[in-house]
């Protein structure tokens, strides 16, 4: 995992971290030192050092959320279901949904010994290398969806069927919710994308929700993919909403705040087509191909700006986990609506 960097504003009352995590964590021997991670925008992450090692600490932020927002309970849920499942994920300590101990929720689990690759264009290795990181993505993401989630104990993690319209219907309540100023492009996609929904085709899968490069933590000398993070999103969904998500990076800008590989000349260095990698998830799980594959990308550019805009909202509400880098977010946001309609244009038959 990546260094953490202390940050005074989110401070944690160690004692009554180290109290609690007495009461309910086996493995715990205290005392204990909580360090914030620099990065994140969502759930503040801290890593815990106390006498019988090292952990990592995920929480809710302060402040007034969102409904439904930083679920860290979920993330403690599935993460924990998956766990010898053949999906890689870090393993779980203790959940506390008390608020009254450290002013949040928040779950602690293993610290993962290895790198977090924060440029998709992984400029670092060799093209072998960089060939495996991929291929390794794409088999946890087929892994996944080819758990059953009744038989992990995740039957009633989310409402199969309708996906895409329930989906549509959250994000756009919550872009409304968190909005800050009008943004055409994007009003034209969420109208679009609600009159061109695709009829259910009855998938249905778990589904991680924000599946890309820097949500995973990968060996130091290997392409080894060893935990994959960030499962807030996570639920019972379309399979194809993940694959698009991640496959939405393709076409992202490599520049500014963004880290995306749109540009960068994919076959010279061993990084698959965005066809490619779309090909080999599907030959993974028995599928011919992917239909509507535009309304996919719409949908997943539109949830992307939705999610900026809630970072947006939090950091001018003051509740933001790293506010400098979240205001950054805010030219990202029409940069996402203009890409939506430029797939709806151009791409959509």
């Amino acid at each position: 995992m990546a260094s953490p960097a202390a940050q005074p504003a989110m401070m944690i009352d160690e004692a009554a971290l180290g109290a609690y995590l007495e009461a309910h964590w086996p493995g715990f021997k205290g005392p204990v030192k909580a360090e914030k991670f620099a990065g994140g925008q969502s759930n503040p992450t801290f890593m815990l050092t106390h006498a019988g090692g090292k952990a990592v600490l995920r929480k809710k932020p302060p402040g007034q959320l969102l409904k439904s927002a930083h679920a860290v309970d979920r993330e403690y849920r599935v993460m924990k279901a998956l766990d010898g499942t053949g999906v890689p994920v870090p393993a779980m300590h203790a959940l506390c949904e008390d608020e009254s101990v450290i002013g949040t929720a928040f779950y602690v689990m293993e610290f993962v010994d290895g790198r977090i690759i924060w440029d998709p264009a992984v400029p670092e290795v060799s093209n072998e290398h960089r060939a495996g990181i991929y291929d390794a993505m794409n088999a946890a993401l087929a892994a996944l969806h080819m758990v059953d989630p009744a038989k992990v104990g995740l039957a009633d993690f989310g409402r199969p069927g309708n996906y895409f319209a329930r989906q549509l219907s959250r994000w756009a309540e919550q872009y409304r919710a968190s909005e800050t100023e009008d943004h055409p492009d994007i009003n034209r996609t969420i109208v679009w994308l609600e009159q061109n929904l695709p009829a259910d085709d009855g998938r249905s899968s778990l589904v991680h929700g924000d599946y890309r490069i820097d949500n995973m933590i990968f060996a130091h000398d290997e392409p080894r993919l060893l935990a994959i993070l960030d499962w807030e999103l996570s639920t019972i969904g379309h399979p194809f909403a993940d694959i698009a998500y991640q496959c939405m990076h393709w076409r992202l800008p490599h520049e500014g705040s963004f880290r995306g590989l749109a540009g960068i000349d994919r076959k010279a260095v061993g990084i698959p087509t965005e066809a490619e990698y779309v090909a080999r998830y599907c030959q993974r799980t028995g599928l011919d191909g992917i239909p509507n594959w535009g309304f996919y990308l719409a949908f997943s550019l539109f949830r992307m700006a939705a999610i900026l805009q809630g970072v947006l909202k939090r950091a001018l509400s003051g509740n933001a986990s790293n506010p400098e880098r979240a205001l950054k977010v805010k030219d990202n946001i029409p940069i996402l609506g203009r890409m939506a309609v430029d797939v709806i244009d151009r791409e959509v038959k």
